[in-house]
């Protein structure tokens, strides 16, 4: 039963990942991957601080620790001076208490040169891993330069493939159908052609009736009355008549009489 929940639940963390990755914004995503990365980086740089502490301190704690043993070196030598003074001069009490003395700094000096083999083998040890933290820093370093240069030219690629995208789906929309009462680009095409197609057959069997052909008569002996008309007028008035499309002068104007003339004084 145990195994079989959790095959479930892996199974059912996949699909809501799959889910989730459809609908996702890649750009979003690119910048939590290189917001990561960054904290990463900052971890590791904090762990090689540390590291690099480390040697520092034992460093420190070694050079204290050879110090010490030269001073103690240096005691346990006067120590054993005086003793040797104070037997020469007979005082055996003190030569005794020197002794002692010489003894504690000889002690303190071989615990203290243990302490300072330990402390070399451990700033050996410190030392490398620093070199190595300093390394991975470094390293990292060149690889979150890379990751930030691509990230602008996944950028770029993304806003063109979204610009891709909203256009095929513009060049498709035209051919295909958006809903069930909504027609498609090319069926109002086809019906407009059709309706147009149609007023242009009808305007062209109107245009050759008998009807048209006489409206046309009647429309030119209009004009052409009206012609005459003007003509008759401008005759009146002493204007000359108005040149006619074969560039002569009515022959309206041509048959009215000249205005009458007065008699004279």
């Amino acid at each position: 039963m145990g195994k079989l929940l959790q095959r479930a639940w892996r199974y059912l963390t996949a699909a809501l990942t799959g889910k989730f990755n459809e609908v996702a914004d890649p750009k979003v995503q690119l910048e939590q991957a290189i917001q990561e990365a960054q904290d990463q980086h900052r971890r590791l740089i904090e762990q090689a601080a540390n590291v690099v502490a480390n040697q520092k301190q034992t460093e420190m704690r070694l050079n204290r620790a050879m110090e010490e043993m030269g001073k103690l070196n240096a005691s346990a030598r006067q120590a054993v001076q005086m003793a040797d003074e104070a037997t020469r001069r007979g005082d055996t009490t003190k030569a005794l208490d020197y002794t002692s003395a010489a003894e504690a700094y000889a002690n303190r000096l071989i615990a203290t040169e243990k302490e300072t083999e330990s402390l070399k083998q451990l700033l050996l040890q410190s030392t490398q891993a620093a070199q190595q933290a300093k390394a991975a820093v470094q390293q990292n370093s060149m690889v979150m330069q890379k990751k930030l240069s691509e990230k602008q030219k996944l950028m770029g690629q993304l806003d063109q493939a979204k610009m891709q995208e909203q256009m095929n789906r513009a060049m498709a929309s035209l051919s295909e159908t958006v809903g069930q009462d909504v027609p498609t680009f090319d069926e109002v095409r086809d019906k407009i052609e059709s309706r147009y197609a149609k007023a242009l057959g009808g305007a062209e069997i109107a245009g050759e009736s008998v009807e048209v052909r006489m409206l046309e008569v009647e429309q030119a002996a209009m004009n052409t009355e009206a012609t005459a008309r003007l003509d008759a007028i401008r005759s009146q008035l002493g204007i000359a008549a108005a040149p006619s499309a074969d560039g002569g002068t009515s022959a309206v104007s041509d048959a009215a009489p000249s205005p009458e003339v007065g008699p004279s004084a």
